[in-house]
């Protein structure tokens, strides 16, 4: 009994899953690791992944219409019942009388071989560039969703940090808070202090205990975004390596490029679309050219009215050409499929001249705004240290008897405020620095 206790226990151990077993794994992403695993795992730029197979296929598949056409057939007849056609009688000296005849035999039998060659169609040598005119432009719209792909993710990494930093001084409020409410209500007791003293500081504490939930619940929800854009399941356990103060906030002046928008991959996408467009004139300018084939055939045919001599007497049959195709009348459509044709490329042109300007004027904003959130996060900044400054001293002078609860009251939350503002600023600065480099074109995967 010892021992088959014993080997109860030892499959039971094996069939629980151990505690390391079960334990969620973690996985931890700076910011890089994170654009980079997004790479690899967004469902949208898997996608764009497989349209470039796709178009890397439609170049062969056009390519191939050049190439040889073979094709091989076989056929077989058996005539239940052989045709019969009435001859004139004067074949058969019965003039004046029709005699039925029957022409072919019950069985026949064929196999053949067809070979086709294009020798020179226009809009084929056309088609060719443009396919991979085509698989250029599949390639850049891979390369837009990576680029569009690592924006959302900066964004969605950054308000983590932002909320993460925002918990951080609520924290740190809290703390100081507490403080400062056990003080009043010792001083309180003592006889020192007011009874409103203490209910104002409970207040303000009430409402940063609850800002603080709000925060953690927001948090929650911007990790729950960060690992949808990065393509991870959202019940996958993820923490963050990069801390606020990593961040590079570049604050050298920003000199303006009239070029930069060379730079930005819808730019190149337009003029790749351009290109095709063209080609597309091209296309519908060769239809009006001949175009020339070589083909050949051969063949052999089996006859017998026994099935089992039916492939013994073989009638070989060879043939090879030339088709030469002239377009002659078209009742019109060419012309005006080159024309419209031709209007698509001029739009596309417009276009292309439109996004320019638009590029340009994104720059110039994304720079201003940029600038304008440098010196707004600077000045909240130096609003919280001084409203900092100003609790201290406030808290100073009320326990020296020298100031007012309401005075420190007003102090908690100007504090309280003034760290909103910075928050929000710096939220604001992160999000204007993806944006400009966005609009610079400097994302570039």
């Amino acid at each position: 009994m010892k021992h088959q206790l014993y080997i109860f226990l030892f499959c039971l151990s094996w069939a629980l899953p151990s505690k390391a077993q079960t334990k969620d794994t973690v996985a931890s992403f700076s910011l890089q690791e994170a654009i980079s695993y997004a790479q690899k795992h967004q469902v949208s730029i898997l996608n764009a992944q497989i349209d470039e197979q796709i178009a890397k296929n439609t170049v062969k598949q056009t390519i191939g219409i050049g190439l040889p056409q073979v094709s091989a057939s076989a056929n077989f007849q058996d005539f239940l019942k052989v045709a019969t056609s009435l001859l004139p009688g004067e074949f058969f000296n019965a003039p004046g009388t029709f005699v039925p005849v029957k022409f072919g035999v019950k069985y026949n039998s064929s196999v053949g071989l067809d070979v086709n060659q294009l020798l020179f169609d226009g809009s084929y040598l056309v088609g060719l560039q443009a396919s991979k005119t085509y698989k250029e432009l599949s390639v850049k719209s891979t390369s837009r969703t990576r680029i569009e792909t690592a924006v959302a993710v900066s964004k969605a990494y950054y308000s983590v940090l932002v909320s993460t930093e925002q918990l951080s001084l609520i924290d740190a409020n809290l703390a100081s808070l507490t403080k400062s409410l056990s003080d009043a209500d010792a001083l309180f007791k003592n006889g020192f202090a007011e009874k409103i003293d203490v209910d104002r500081l409970n207040v303000l504490k009430n409402n940063l205990l609850t800002e603080k939930e709000n925060v953690i619940r927001l948090l929650a929800l911007n990790v729950n975004l960060l690992k949808f854009q990065m393509g991870m399941s959202v019940s996958s356990m993820l923490t963050l390596t990069d801390k606020i103060g990593s961040v590079n906030l570049d604050k050298s002046v920003i000199v303006s490029d009239s070029g930069a928008y060379s730079k930005r991959i819808e730019y190149s996408l337009m003029q790749t679309q351009k290109k095709l467009n063209d080609l597309d004139v091209k296309r519908y300018k060769s239809l009006f050219l001949p175009s020339l084939s070589a083909f050949g055939s051969t063949s052999a045919n089996f006859q017998n009215d026994k099935f089992s001599d039916l492939y013994s007497k073989r009638f070989p049959s060879t043939v090879i050409g030339l088709r030469l195709s002239i377009p002659l009348i078209s009742g019109g459509q060419k012309i005006y499929q080159l024309r419209n044709a031709k209007l698509t490329a001029l739009k596309t042109q417009n276009q292309l001249y439109d996004l320019q300007n638009a590029i340009n004027l994104e720059i110039s904003q994304a720079q201003t705004t940029y600038l304008n959130g440098q010196r707004s996060l600077d000045n909240q900044k130096r609003n919280m240290e001084l409203a900092k400054e100003i609790l201290r001293v406030s808290k100073i002078k009320y326990e020296q008897g020298v100031g007012s609860s309401l005075e420190v009251t007003t102090a908690e939350t100007s504090l309280k405020e003034s760290q909103n503002n910075y928050i929000n600023a710096l939220y604001d600065m992160l999000i204007n620095k993806v944006n400009l480099d966005k609009a610079l074109g400097n994302i570039i995967y």
